[in-house]
Parts: C-alpha cells; structure tokens; sequence
C-alpha cells in the first residue's frame, strides 16, 4: 500500500490531459485477480441470464420486469467499469494506470451509483402504482410512458454528472496519488493544484440532484404503498408488500454500500484496517451486482418459473427439487 507521503513526485504542469498516471493501492496480488475475476464472471452471468430469460418470454414483457432488465444492464455497466481495470492496476508491476483511462472510470462509476439509485425510485414508483392503482396499472403504465420513463432514468444521470465533471476536467493536476482500487471525482479534485472550494460545493448540488428527488419518490411511493395496504384484507396485504420484498432489499443494499463509499471519500478512515477498508469500497458495485439478479430472480415468482424450467431443460436441477421451488 503506498500513502501519499511514501511517494515523492514532482508537481507538474498543463491540463489533466498531460497528467502521465495517477497511482494507485498495491496489495497482496494473486488472492484479488482470481476473487475479482470470479466476482466479475459471476456477475455478467446472473445479470444476462435474468435478463436473457426475460427477453425470450413475453409472458414477462412487464414494466416491472424491463425495469429489472435496466437494472440488471447497470449493474453489468458498474461492474465492467471497477473490476476489469482493478485486476489490470493488480497485474501491473507500477500499480498505474493512465490518467485518461482514470477520467473515464470516474464518469463510468458515477454515472452507474446515480443511475442505480434513479432505476430504483423508477421501480419504486412502479410498486406503487402497481399497489395503489391494480385495475389502471396497464394504462397508467403504458408502453409510451415505459419508453419515456426509461429513457429519463437514463440521460438523466449522464447529463447531470457530465455538467459538474466538466468542472474537474478543468482543474490542473499536481498530485500523482489516489489511494483507493479505482478513481473517483474527489480523489481527482485533492489531487489538483489549488484547493478548488467551488466544487465541493458544486458537489453537494450535484448529491441533492442525484439523491433528494429519488429519496422523495420513493419515500412518497412507500408511504402511500403502506396506506393502501393497512385498508386491505390480511391475505391481499401479504401479497401485496411480498411483490415490494426484493425492491425493499436492493435499496436497503444499494444505500448502505453507498454510505460506505460517501463515508470513506468524504472522512479521513485510516484508522480502519486496510482490508476492511477496500471491501467497503468496493461493496456498492460488487454486492448488488450479485444480489440483485438474485433477488429478482428467485423472489419474483413468474420470473422464478421461467429460470427454473430452464434448469430443468438442461438437467440442472432434479425436477422434483425444481417443482417444489416454483410452488414456494
């Protein structure tokens, strides 16, 4: 592990074009290619395989389900952007990795935690009239609105972070020093010549576009899921919330491993063990990425049919053991 005192680099001059590398943390190499490597595949496969299957039925051309296709896109989209580029810094001999190559994993990995958290208040949103409205869901969500929705939670992000980056790309860098697995816009920032204040600030402008609006919608979308609710029978509550179940986890998941990643970019935490340290860091891509194809999967029943038939095709499972799971 190199600190920023064990490195002594000269400052130099020009645009962050002309910044040669930006250095990274060295570790104990071989164990982390093959966990990333393995963390990596078994990511893009749960991610295609969901959305394969839901591709080739059209009993599941569901909004929901779309949304859980964009879901499973960005996750594939945030795991493509860390893990590749980890495992190259861990193979090379300098830990470096070319400043160009830096900038653009930092428009990649924040483009992907803002477009999570947008797909997330889209698919809260979606639970919400799903619960509230069962009889108008059809037309309230249409084939139209679905395509506009999409295409919003997708720009939105894109064009938001591309506004405030700009200023970064701006900035003249001095430092040469990042210590974390992948580069982040405030990393760039300490790095730079001058002390920059305007973008902190610029930047929790940026947090209160790319959070505040997501956290209201989904905040409002479960208060009047939890209202409609307490009017209905025990049996149709009980089905009702179980279809928000997976949502509820992914968010629950996504929030914490993204406190972990604002905590550590934003408070001094050399304090905490080194390993901790980088798995926080890394948490808000690796863990949903595996989890969320899971949780969609397997706890969304008709999507749960469909997989486990599949399985059954290919002998993967007894057929009995993959009956019992389609009833449960």
């Amino acid at each position: 592990w190199h600190s920023c005192d064990s490195i002594h680099s000269h400052p130099f001059q020009g645009t962050i074009n002309l910044v040669k590398h930006c250095f990274l943390p060295h570790f104990a190499i071989n164990p982390s290619i093959f966990v990333f490597l393995l963390v990596y595949f078994i990511s893009i496969i749960l991610n295609s395989l969901l959305i394969s299957i839901i591709h080739q039925n059209k009993e599941l051309h569901q909004p929901m389900n779309v949304f859980i296709c964009l879901l499973s896109l960005n996750e594939m989209y945030g795991s493509t952007a860390l893990l590749p580029a980890s495992m190259a810094v861990l193979l090379s001999k300098t830990h470096e990795v070319p400043a160009k190559w830096c900038m653009a994993q930092v428009y990649f990995l924040h483009t992907y935690a803002s477009g999570e958290f947008c797909v997330l208040a889209l698919m809260g949103y979606d639970r919400y009239v799903a619960v509230c409205y069962p009889l108008h869901y059809h037309s309230i969500m249409s084939n139209s609105k679905m395509r506009k929705l999409i295409a919003l939670v997708i720009l939105y992000p894109l064009i938001i972070f591309a506004c405030f980056y700009s200023l970064t790309l701006q900035l003249r860098l001095c430092g040469k020093v990042i210590p974390k697995m992948y580069c982040v816009n405030m990393e760039l920032v300490k790095n730079s010549c001058s002390n920059a204040p305007y973008i902190s600030i610029v930047g929790l402008v940026l947090i209160f576009l790319l959070v505040v609006p997501q956290l209201v919608m989904i905040v409002f979308s479960y208060a009047q899921i939890s209202r409609v609710c307490r009017k209905l029978q025990k049996e149709s509550q009980a089905k009702a919330l179980k279809t928000c179940i997976p949502h509820l986890f992914s968010l629950m998941n996504y929030t914490i491993g993204s406190l972990f990643e604002v905590i550590q970019t934003r408070f001094e935490m050399s304090h905490v063990a080194l390993e901790l340290r980088i798995f926080l860091s890394l948490y808000f891509v690796i863990i949903p990425s595996i989890t969320n194809p899971l949780l969609y999967g397997l706890g969304t029943q008709i999507v749960r049919v469909y997989i486990l038939k599949l399985f059954i095709k290919y002998k993967i499972l007894p057929t009995k053991l993959a009956n019992a799971l389609t009833t449960a």
